[in-house]
């Protein structure tokens, strides 16, 4: 493994996090200088243990949590609400209120009403797999179909950033592959830019461009590593010999960091992992 640039695999950057840190009332260090550049067009999976620090980064940089220190920098146009996407690892449905309704809800949040956002939620229904699902409520679905609702909520206002938090964590395998294949078309059909977290090695080999694996106590940056490993992505990629050893790359990188005391320096620079 050799030290590289990753700048040429993804746009320019828009987003910049420097120094951040996450201090709790409790005395909880959740996060500690955490330096971080998001690239236009990336599939950035964050990568670590439970309490690492990964949800509390992804809602720092959603804007649902404020850091305790450093600086979360947008680059670019502002961004506005309708920008920045978030899918949480449960689907947070409205269990009073059918598909349709609950993906329309961040458009009727905007002021769009019922009539101009049906084309548009009937779009990224077709997208998720879902049409012919409007009028179905929370309860008659699958734990996979309520997740593709929950995508196509959070995809619906056409965001630049879709921000992920293990979203298919509770899914049996079979569905959660499903949908790692059907996520990856959508990244690629649309452009958007997307910061999945997980504690998948597989998961994140699979979806990413790159992957920020995470070390705790504090969470920080342990490695930051750009997969040498070509798009589209299917079942032959996941069966691949090159699949393979990536995982077991990615493996050892979690399993150094998992072990990594307070004192070890987080990786300031971007690796490659060559299969």
């Amino acid at each position: 493994m050799q030290n590289s640039d990753c700048r040429d695999a993804a746009g320019r950057p828009i987003l910049v996090l420097r120094s951040v840190g996450k201090h709790f009332a409790n005395g909880v260090t959740a996060l500690e200088c955490l330096d971080l550049t998001l690239r236009e067009g990336e599939f950035m999976s964050l990568l670590g243990p439970s309490g690492c620090g990964k949800s509390t980064a992804l809602r720092i940089i959603a804007g649902l949590t404020s850091p305790s220190s450093g600086i979360v920098d947008w680059r670019g146009p502002p961004m506005g609400k309708t920008d920045i996407g978030f899918v949480f690892q449960e689907p947070t449905l409205m269990p009073w209120a059918d598909v349709f309704d609950n993906v329309w809800m961040p458009l009727r949040i905007q002021g769009v009403s019922r009539r101009k956002a049906e084309p548009m939620v009937a779009e990224v229904l077709e997208r998720v797999h879902l049409t012919g699902f409007e009028r179905a409520v929370p309860r008659e679905l699958s734990g996979g179909m309520k997740m593709r609702v929950s995508i196509a909520r959070g995809l619906v206002t056409r965001p630049r950033v879709l921000l992920m938090d293990e979203p298919f964590a509770a899914l049996d395998e079979i569905t959660r592959f499903k949908l790692n294949n059907d996520l990856l078309e959508l990244w690629q059909e649309q452009k958007f830019t997307v910061i999945f977290v997980t504690h998948s090695v597989f998961e994140s080999v699979f979806l990413s461009n790159r992957i920020v694996v995470m070390a705790a106590s504090p969470g920080r940056i342990y490695e930051d590593v750009a997969l040498d490993a070509p798009y589209p992505r299917d079942e032959t990629f996941r069966t691949s010999a090159q699949y393979a050893n990536l995982c077991r790359q990615m493996s050892d990188i979690l399993g150094d960091a998992m072990h990594a005391g307070p004192s070890a320096m987080p990786d300031t620079e971007t690796a490659r992992v060559d299969a």
